[in-house]
């Protein structure tokens, strides 16, 4: 007969040491840009129509106030915030919360801080609550020091009837580990500071735009202005129809932008949308949560960065209940293309991605075009793509013909030689990094009279009247970058005639 004996359960508590686990907290991976966009985030969620960072980087001990106009919370509700873990992830939330696992403040916070100071009015009453990483390395446990209606802290006065102040002190993560050098500290913490006031713009462009915008963000007193990475303002982009995608947990919405070329685009702008990598790492998808921006490029492995897809984006908004099929992260920074989507977003990018290089490519028609009278020639020869000057360009006949006969051969053979010298890897090299930097040498005066008296000469001779020329040399590339010069040029010459 055989017995079974049941094996004995024993229940231990394993409550994780606080130092240990809080001090974890803060490499989850946040950097100060997200850590900012996070504390917004919770602003948002209590209704927030203002926010302003204030930042105090010349002091002895600098310190980051983010303050809100919200809601407020009561010393219950601020209490519950403080905690690590407040929210479960899996709870089924207001579909304007912006949170999900309840650790962004707290993460977020101590990633930048060893002190983290939460004021907040409610009802007229102000409570706060601190953690000090110090202390609780001190104590061990998770007691949080909590003090209803404070009157030392400064940011008490920073808030007016409702709304809550998340004060970081202690910046020893912010401040780079500086301590002996202020000046030096100040400095690092305002570079810092400079590439969070890009992230935020980015990241909440949708609230902040509009002759009413949802939000208004300040930074010391200065109200940050949204960059749309999608260009959706201006009448040169290219917008595709919506496209829906019905999940259970909710709809998928993609819908394709190409931006403008960006001669068609003011500089500041261009540069502002490509942000700092530039336009060829900032091409592909665009993820929004809730109106929040959580991706902000690349295309999670359905196409290749190229540099003719550059102008390509595809914005894909999802609501929160889709986070555990996306995989949203804490820091909401980064997410996972969930199978039931990427089937029918590789199909539209599949279809659109011919948009972007049509733009470049109608731009490097003009190149082969033989009315436009080319400098250059494009040759496709053995599956590969060869510029040659153009030994036909009325210019350089006529200049051949003035030449006695002796030279005529030379002349060419120093024209092909040019050709044959293009430095096809420096360019390839500078189109790649950076290709709206690089540009045609501007002509001088006596090179634009030349190419004026050459050209129209020709096309005069093909048929074209003196009243057409201005428009046939107009649309010329050598002429229209030196139009201002050009136009007299062309009417002195016409009427010489």
């Amino acid at each position: 007969m055989n017995i079974v004996v049941e094996p004995e359960v024993r229940y231990v508590d394993a409550t994780p040491f606080a130092s240990s686990l809080i001090e974890g907290h803060r490499d989850i991976g946040y950097g100060i840009e997200t850590a900012i966009a996070d504390i917004i985030d919770n602003s948002i969620t209590a209704k927030a129509r203002r926010v302003d960072i204030i930042a105090d980087t010349t002091s002895d001990e600098p310190k980051v106030t983010i303050v809100d106009d919200g809601q407020g919370m009561d010393d219950v509700t601020l209490i519950d915030a403080m905690r690590l873990g407040s929210k479960n992830p899996r709870d089924q939330r207001h579909a304007k919360d912006l949170g999900r696992f309840g650790l962004g403040l707290k993460s977020a916070s101590f990633s930048q801080c060893r002190r983290l100071t939460v004021l907040s009015r409610s009802s007229g009453k102000l409570t706060s609550a601190t953690w000090d990483l110090d202390t609780v390395a001190e104590r061990n446990d998770w007691t949080l020091d909590v003090i209803d209606n404070p009157t030392t802290i400064g940011a008490r006065d920073l808030i007016s009837e409702s709304g809550t102040a998340v004060v970081w002190e202690k910046l020893d993560r912010l401040g780079g580990g500086i301590t002996s050098d202020r000046r030096k500290r100040a400095e690092h913490i305002n570079a810092a500071l400079v590439s969070a006031e890009f992230h935020v713009r980015l990241v909440f462009h949708r609230f902040l735009e509009g002759s009413r915008p949802k939000l208004r963000i300040f930074m010391n007193g200065r109200v940050l202005k949204p960059i749309d990475p999608l260009a959706s303002r201006n009448p040169a982009c290219q917008i595709e129809p919506e496209e829906v995608v019905p999940l259970s947990q909710g709809n998928v919405t993609i819908q394709c932008y190409t931006l403008p070329h960006h001669k068609l685009m003011d500089e500041a702008e261009w540069l502002e949308i490509g942000g700092p990598e530039g336009h060829l790492r900032s091409q592909g998808l665009y993820l929004y949560r809730g109106d929040r921006l959580i991706i902000a490029g690349g295309w999670m492995g359905l196409a290749r960065q190229t540099e003719l897809t550059k102008l390509c984006r595809v914005r894909v908004d999802i609501p929160n209940s889709m986070d555990s099929l996306w995989k949203i992260d804490v820091k909401k920074a980064s997410a996972q293309l969930p199978p039931a989507v990427a089937t029918r977003l590789r199909r539209v990018i599949e279809s659109f991605l011919g948009t972007s290089r049509r733009v470049y490519k109608r731009r490097g028609q003009k190149l082969v075009d033989h009315d436009r009278l080319p400098l250059w020639v494009r040759v496709q020869q053995d599956g590969k793509v060869v510029f040659r000057p153009n030994l036909d360009h009325p210019t350089f006949q006529n200049f051949e013909y003035e030449l006695p006969e002796a030279y005529r051969a030379g002349f060419q053979t120093c024209l092909k030689l040019l050709g044959s010298g293009l430095p096809i890897d420096a360019l390839h090299a500078d189109l790649l990094g950076n290709a709206e930097a690089v540009v045609e040498d501007m002509p001088d005066e006596a090179q634009v009279r030349e190419m004026v008296e050459a050209v129209t000469a020709t096309l005069l001779s093909a048929g074209i009247g003196k009243a057409n020329i201005k428009d046939a040399l107009r649309g010329h590339d050598f002429f229209k970058k030196a139009w201002s010069v050009a136009d007299g040029f062309i009417d002195q010459y016409l009427e010489d005639l």
